[in-house]
Formats: structure tokens, C-alpha cells, sequence
């Protein structure tokens, strides 16, 4: 058995001005489900901060979103005295991509992510000090439901932000999409994108693709991505589709969702276009120890907020993490 030493599990962080990798964390190679090479990364606080961590943040971007563009929030918790563990899922970021054409955002089996979700987990397990804090946004939150749904023992508490339970389908009906996400895989279309569409990252606006109405933190956003253009990821395949489908079904069984015990706040987008809000707030109530809160003028991505939109979120976080703390 050949011994893979620490700093062959080395991987690089990104930054550009004023959107630099925070100090005290270092990125990690790690393999998940089928042996793909995944990215993660560790940060630790300054003992200036905490002399002893208060616990870990386990942080799970959305869909196309790597590591890099959280950097800001990942400093807000450093900042509260909290060790970060955040990653890239597959097929984005820095992780093995599933498609040779890297701007395919592809997806196969939702297993596939919890099975990776569960391997980042025992690969920190020693070094990630309790307890543990779930943070999750959109794609990242709906999987996050999902592990929680199969075991939540690992976690003293999760706050969500805009979990994607259901997505918005535009004018097409749920029942049209879902029958031409079936027909498209029938014949083997799994791997194509969505109507044709490749939608190029690296075309998107303020103006035309925000998902926050913070135009500072897109910009720099838009900066890290020119910056290392490996990074980006452009439409959703059908394959694609079908996981998301699949993953919010999944999440919303009653029984599943009775069965999570820690405390969960689902952080909710006023304004949301990406996901129903409504079907959020019906899921959170039927948790065992669920609060909603929802988030007036914030768009999808509320943790790239304004100050005063984004605030919400932190406040939520902060009652969350002095709760699961204080002995």
C-alpha cells in the first residue's frame, strides 16, 4: 500500500485583491465516491481570535460556486472564533469534473455527493474540532438536507441558505420539464446541455445574471472567476436536472424531514427566482426543531449580500452557534 504523505494532499486557493484566500487555512485534495479527485480546504483561527476553536463551520457552496467565492463569509467565521471546512462538489471548482467539456455542469447520482459528502467528513473527522455548524446554500443546502435526513450525528446545528427543494421553472410547467428531463435521458441526452443552451460564464452581467443585488461582492466575483477561469461552469445538463429533481423530492418526504433532530434555520431569500420560498417554508415547518426566516429584497444569494441583507444571515448563524456552544 503506497503512503500518500500531507503534501501530496496539497491543493491551491485562488485569490485576487481584495478577495484573497483568508489566513490560516490551507486546501486539500481528497477522493471521494469512485476515486475522484475533490477539493477541500481548513482554516483555522488566529489564536488572537480564539485560543481554543469554538467548533467548526462544515460549508457547502451551491451549483457552480467553488470554494473562492466564499471567501468573505469564511472570514466571518474565522472571525467568530470557528474553525471552516468548506468544499468544492464534484464536476465544480477545483474537483474532477464528470464531462470533458469542464463548462458542462453535469451530475449523475444524487449518492454520489452524499457518499462524498460522508468521505470529507471522516477525511477532517480527527482534526475538525466540535461541534459542528452545517452551512449550506442552494444546491449545497438541498444535499445537505439529504445527509442530514440519512444522519445528523455528526452536526449540533444547520442554517440553510435558500435550500434547493423545489426549483423555479420559469413557464414550463413542473410536469412538462419532468417529462422532458425523461425523454432526454431516454435517448441518451443526459450529458447535453439543457435546450442547447451552454450559457458562457464568462458573458454573464450585473445587469442580466445577478443573483445578488450587491454589485461590489459580484464584481469581485467576477474578478476571481477571470482570474482562474478554470473555476467556472456554465449550464446545466439534463443529467444535471434530473439530480436537482430527484434531490428536492427526496429532501421533502414528511417522514424525512420529522426524522432530522439538531435545530435547522432555513435562511429564505425575499426575492428569490431560483427556488420556490414557499415550498422552503413548508419543509422547515414540518422539521422537528426547524425555524424559518425570511429575507425582504435579498435575491438568491444572500450570503453575497448587501451588508444590511447579508446581516440577517449572521445574525441567524450567531443565535445558532450560541446555542449549540454554551454548555
Amino acid at each position: 500500500m503506497t503512503r500518500v504523505s500531507r503534501a501530496d494532499t496539497d491543493a491551491p486557493l485562488m485569490g485576487v485583491p481584495g478577495a484573497d484566500a483568508p489566513p490560516g487555512g490551507k486546501g486539500e485534495w481528497f477522493r471521494g465516491a469512485g476515486g475522484l479527485r475533490l477539493r477541500s480546504a481548513f482554516w483555522t483561527p488566529s489564536s488572537l481570535v480564539a485560543a481554543t476553536p469554538r467548533g467548526t463551520v462544515v460549508l457547502s457552496p451551491g451549483r457552480t460556486e467553488p470554494i473562492e467565492k466564499y471567501f468573505e463569509v469564511i472570514g466571518n467565521f474565522l472571525a467568530r472564533g470557528f474553525c471552516v471546512l468548506a468544499h468544492d462538489w464534484r464536476g465544480q471548482g477545483l474537483s474532477a469534473r464528470l464531462m470533458p467539456d469542464r463548462l458542462k455542469g453535469h451530475a449523475r447520482a444524487v449518492e454520489e455527493f452524499l457518499d462524498d459528502f460522508d468521505r470529507l467528513l471522516d477525511f477532517y473527522g480527527d482534526r475538525a474540532p466540535k461541534p459542528w455548524i452545517m452551512v449550506g446554500h442552494s444546491m449545497g443546502a438541498a444535499l445537505n438536507m439529504l445527509s442530514l435526513e440519512t444522519s445528523d450525528r455528526h452536526f449540533a446545528g444547520a442554517v440553510l441558505s435558500a435550500p434547493m427543494l423545489k426549483i423555479k421553472t420559469g413557464k414550463r410547467s413542473m410536469w412538462s420539464v419532468k417529462l422532458a428531463v425523461r425523454w432526454n435521458l431516454r435517448h441518451g441526452k443526459a450529458g447535453d446541455f439543457l435546450l442547447d443552451e451552454p450559457d458562457d460564464p464568462f458573458g454573464h452581467t450585473f445587469e442580466t445574471d445577478a443573483l445578488t443585488t450587491d454589485e461590489g461582492r459580484y464584481d469581485l466575483w467576477r474578478q476571481q472567476l477571470y482570474a482562474c477561469p478554470h473555476l467556472a461552469v456554465g449550464g446545466p445538463t439534463w443529467g444535471w436536472l434530473a439530480f436537482a429533481l430527484d434531490a428536492g423530492e427526496r429532501a421533502l418526504k414528511p417522514r424525512a424531514l420529522k426524522a432530522v433532530s439538531i435545530p435547522v434555520t432555513v435562511v429564505q431569500p425575499g426575492d428569490d427566482d431560483r427556488v420556490w420560498k414557499q415550498t422552503n417554508q413548508w419543509a422547515t415547518k414540518r422539521l422537528s426543531r426547524g425555524r424559518y426566516v425570511e429575507v425582504p429584497g435579498s435575491r438568491h444569494e444572500v450570503i453575497m449580500e448587501t451588508d444590511p441583507l447579508r446581516a440577517v444571515f449572521l445574525a441567524e448563524f450567531d443565535a445558532m452557534a450560541d446555542a449549540v456552544t454554551t454548555k
